[in-house]
């Protein structure tokens, strides 16, 4: 896609082009980061901050920069199926937290990526390099595997023909190890993940299914390395992922697909 600086990009194209330079860890920007992310002039990224902030979707700091507004995130909550997922998951959230003190997170799958859209923390638990709304890769995380084995051929030769990036020294990149991955995890439903994109942090998943028997969605609890063994964790977290599927539709009668 060309950048907003070029001539026949609409005024909303170029409005969006400003929401979106706001990422996880990129939450607060400066008139000057939002021209070096945007690519447009100075005067137009300033024109066009400023009516965001006049109309809610930015708030302006007292240093100047800008984060996103209330209305905005209003917005975001409306989302039929983010909004409705971590209505129906949190409880089992919950629940897995509460037994197990970890990490418990709720992801979805948005073009290549994972999108982490609930997530409960312990403050003893492992530090991890992603926050509610970040991308996690495919190929080396426990939601990763699960959604990218559920997601198609298309999808999945996509992913395994592309660059396979090597997050830790533990992080799969063999494209026939990762294949017969995918295949288990097709299998079972689950995924078990050691140190591959965060050293010393092991993740199990879960895939939780809609009525028509997609994958929607997928459910992980993430443990420091050694501290919990993953045959003891991965039944609390495929009952969760069944609880939260049967919420949505689904029944044991209702075979999985895979797009």
């Amino acid at each position: 896609m060309p950048r907003t600086s070029e001539p026949g990009r609409t005024v909303g194209s170029r409005l969006l082009e400003v929401l979106f330079a706001f990422q996880p860890g990129n939450s607060a920007l400066s008139l000057a980061d939002l021209v070096r992310t945007t690519g447009m002039p100075h005067a137009t990224v300033r024109r066009l901050a400023v009516e965001l902030a006049d109309f809610g979707a930015l708030d302006r700091r007292p240093d100047g920069r800008f984060t996103v507004g209330l209305r905005l995130w209003q917005l975001g909550t409306l989302a039929p199926l983010t909004e409705s997922l971590r209505t129906l998951a949190q409880p089992f959230l919950e629940d897995l937290y509460t037994a197990l003190h970890q990490h418990v997170q709720l992801a979805v799958l948005e073009g290549q990526e994972a999108v982490i859209i609930e997530r409960l923390s312990a403050s003893e638990a492992p530090e991890l390099v992603s926050q509610v709304g970040g991308r996690l890769p495919l190929h080396c995380t426990g939601v990763g595997k699960v959604l990218l084995s559920h997601g198609g051929t298309e999808l999945i030769e996509s992913v395994l023909s592309g660059e396979l990036r090597e997050y830790s020294s533990r992080s799969i990149v063999a494209p026939e190890v990762l294949r017969k991955e995918i295949a288990g995890c097709r299998r079972t439903g689950t995924a078990t993940v050691r140190g591959e994109l965060t050293p010393g942090t092991d993740s199990v998943a879960t895939r939780i299914v809609n009525g028509e028997g997609r994958v929607v969605a997928a459910l992980s609890v993430v443990v420091r390395t050694d501290s919990v063994k993953h045959p003891a964790v991965l039944p609390s977290v495929i009952a969760s992922g069944l609880g939260i599927s049967r919420l949505l539709g689904w029944s044991p009668g209702v075979k999985v697909r895979h797009s």
